[in-house]
């Protein structure tokens, strides 16, 4: 692989977001291609058997295994790193792997987590049922009430973990001020930004120190892979994760990372437009059902804090049709244009019933506590026109008498 300027920090530094989107990271092979090259290789030779014992000492430079090191991966992660502006990235096989890597490389049984209530269902899963089994203690508390997390630290409280906005609910957490608690206890702070990616919310600028992410969302955009990623700094990523990484292997295969690359070229016009086309649907939505959860209007409670850690609101929004499963059920049924699936992120427009599907794995106590009923739909807003969209809910809703 041939270094250019894609990874070149002295270039890299001055150039913006968009440019980082399509540049960063990128390397180029001996044959000079100009898209990133898609390298499907589980090992790699040496010409002596004295590279290899140099390679696996850390004394030369140079790949050893796909587990560890894939130079389409690495160009991945390189170009995360960038546009985070995060000193480091290491990619895995999914969300779910980033998050459960990012906890679990820096706890040990005795330690305690601080997490937020309001969080996608198999984060939940995390603090509630995984981390207690290896004698870690958590505690989940409202994330958007900033004085419960410094109520909420032990003198063993290690790590902070939150999600904004949250899913599905769509809380907001004021990151720079519970990000500040945390260093002021020497506690790591842990942030999934996935509903906003590093195109419209950078939690790193406002002191967080671990970033993480399902790619498999707005970074694909295209339903058509699984990623996850985790950012920090180059020691808390070599030194804390990736021992765990390299020697439990929730590795991304380099043809997920190559898509990825590709959908990170056209992040920030995908996740504009539907970011515009959601407050559209959003202000629609807002005079035929019961309540909108969406941050970017003025009727949610912390429009204003959205507003300054966020360049716009976002694709994905909640909505409460008002009654009970059966309506909401009736609205999913009734959809013409819109697909009824639990993902999210995707150029086009879906919707899911969290109670019985995202979610279904919560505790139904726990989903009621932050606000996860049965008649609460999610709906990520894709690239159609919005009147097209708007368009189908009018006649779903009007198909349950709304």
């Amino acid at each position: 692989m041939k270094r250019k300027s894609g990874q070149n920090p002295d270039i890299t530094k001055n150039w913006k977001p968009a440019t980082l989107a399509i540049r960063g990271g990128t390397a180029r092979s001996e044959y000079g291609e100009t898209s990133e090259a898609l390298f499907l290789t589980s090992g790699y030779s040496y010409d002596r058997a004295e590279d290899a014992a140099a390679r696996f000492a850390g004394e030369q430079v140079g790949m050893t295994y796909s587990r560890l090191q894939n130079p389409t991966v690495e160009m991945l992660e390189q170009r995360i790193a960038l546009l985070e502006g995060a000193e480091a990235c290491r990619a895995t096989a999914t969300g779910m792997a980033a998050m459960t890597a990012a906890l679990l490389c820096q706890l040990s049984a005795g330690d305690h987590v601080v997490g937020a209530k309001a969080a996608f269902g198999s984060c939940r899963w995390l603090t509630d049922t995984l981390l207690p089994k290896f004698g870690i203690e958590t505690t989940t508390i409202d994330g958007s009430d900033t004085a419960a997390w410094e109520a909420a630290i032990r003198p063993n409280t290690k790590v902070f973990f939150f999600e904004t906005p949250a899913n599905p609910t769509m809380d907001i957490v004021d990151l720079a001020a519970v990000c500040a608690i945390a260093k002021a206890h020497g506690i790591t702070s842990v942030v999934d930004n996935a509903f906003a990616t590093p195109a419209l919310q950078r939690p790193m600028d406002f002191g967080a120190d671990v970033v993480a992410y399902s790619a498999t969302k707005m970074m694909d955009g295209q339903g058509r892979v699984l990623a996850g990623a985790i950012c920090g700094t180059r020691d808390w990523i070599d030194n804390i994760l990736l021992p765990f990484h390299r020697n439990t292997g929730p590795t991304l295969a380099a043809f997920n990372a190559w898509v990825v690359l590709k959908g990170l070229e056209t992040l920030d016009l995908r996740i504009r437009r539907q970011s515009e086309n959601a407050l559209k649907v959003a202000a629609f939505l807002e005079g035929r059902v019961a309540k909108v959860l969406y941050p970017g209007l003025p009727s949610h409670p912390q429009h204003a804090l959205a507003m300054r850690q966020m360049a716009m609101a976002g694709p994905i929004f909640s909505l409460y049709v008002g009654g009970g499963r059966a309506e909401a059920h009736g609205l999913l049924n009734g959809l013409e244009l819109v697909d009824i699936s639990n993902n999210i992120g995707d150029s086009r427009s879906l919707m899911t019933h969290p109670a019985s599907t995202t979610h279904f794995g919560m505790a139904e106590a726990a989903r009621l506590e932050v606000g996860i009923t049965e008649d609460m739909l999610r709906l990520n807003v894709g690239l159609e026109d919005a009147d097209d969209v708007i368009a189908d809910l009018d006649q779903a809703l009007r198909s349950i008498g709304r």
